[in-house]
C-alpha cells in the first residue's frame, strides 16, 4: 500500500500495478547483457537510460513502502520554513539496505560502472512521490563532490512513472532543449559526467492524477 497525502498525517492508497508486473518475477536485466542507451547531453555530460532493468518493481515498490523508515524534511526557504514535498530516507556507506535486491542493483552497477567512474556507489537516498502533489525542484547534486567533479547518479524508478526533467544551468552556455524521461516500473537512468554541474533536473509537480513512485539513488561516496 502506498502512502496518501491527508493534511499531516499520511493514508493508504493502493499502487496499480503495471500489466507486466502483475505477471513478472522481480528481476533485475544483466548490465553487461542489457547495456543502458547513451544520450550525450554535451560539455562533458551525458545521460543512460535503460527501461525495464527491474522486471516485478511493484514487488519492490510495496516492500519499500512498508520496510523504509520515511521522513518528511522541513526547510527554510525565502525567510519562512516549509514542508519538503516528499518523503525521504537516506542509506550510508555501511548500513544495511531495506531490501536485497537494492544490494544487488548496487553491485550490478558497480560491475558496469566503476571502471568508467573511478570508484563505486557507496550511499542509497529514496525519495517517496506520494502524489502529483509531490515533487522536487530544479537542482543539481552538486552537495560535495559533485560540485567540482565529474560523477555518477544512477536512480532505479520503482512505482507509477512521473516525467524527470533536465535543463543545461544558465551558466553553462549550452543550448540545449529541456529533456524529458517519463521514468516508473523499474526504469533506470544513470547521470553522469558534468551533468551534476552543467546540467539541472528536477520532478514537477502535476495536476493530473498519477500514482506514487520512489526513487532509489545510488551514489558515491561524498556526492549528495
Amino acid at each position: 500500500m502506498a502512502l496518501q497525502h491527508s493534511g499531516d498525517t499520511p493514508t493508504c492508497a493502493a499502487l496499480q500495478a503495471s500489466l507486466f508486473d502483475e505477471t513478472e518475477e522481480t528481476r533485475l536485466r544483466p548490465l553487461r547483457t542489457s547495456s543502458p542507451t547513451r544520450t550525450d547531453l554535451g560539455a562533458g555530460a551525458w545521460i543512460d537510460l535503460l527501461p525495464g532493468w527491474l522486471s516485478g518493481a511493484d514487488e519492490l515498490f510495496e516492500r519499500l513502502v512498508t520496510r523504509v523508515p520515511w521522513h518528511a524534511e522541513r526547510r527554510k526557504m525565502y525567510e519562512r520554513v516549509v514542508d519538503v514535498p516528499r518523503l525521504l530516507a537516506f542509506y550510508d556507506e555501511g548500513d544495511r539496505l531495506p531490501d536485497p535486491l537494492l544490494s544487488d542493483a548496487r553491485n550490478m552497477l558497480n560491475d558496469h560502472y566503476a571502471a568508467e567512474l573511478g570508484e563505486h556507489f557507496a550511499t542509497l537516498g529514496l525519495c517517496y512521490y506520494r502524489d502529483g502533489r509531490d515533487s522536487v525542484a530544479w537542482h543539481g547534486d552538486t552537495i560535495g563532490r559533485g560540485k567540482t567533479e565529474d560523477t555518477m547518479v544512477a536512480i532505479l524508478s520503482v512505482g507509477e512513472p512521473r516525467a524527470l526533467l533536465l535543463r543545461p544551468r544558465p551558466e553553462s552556455n549550452l543550448s540545449g532543449t529541456t529533456v524529458r524521461q517519463l521514468l516508473g516500473h523499474g526504469d533506470l537512468i544513470v547521470m553522469g559526467g558534468s551533468c551534476q554541474r552543467t546540467w539541472e533536473h528536477a520532478i514537477p509537480k502535476t495536476a493530473r492524477p498519477v500514482g506514487p513512485r520512489i526513487s532509489i539513488q545510488f551514489r558515491p561516496r561524498g556526492v549528495r
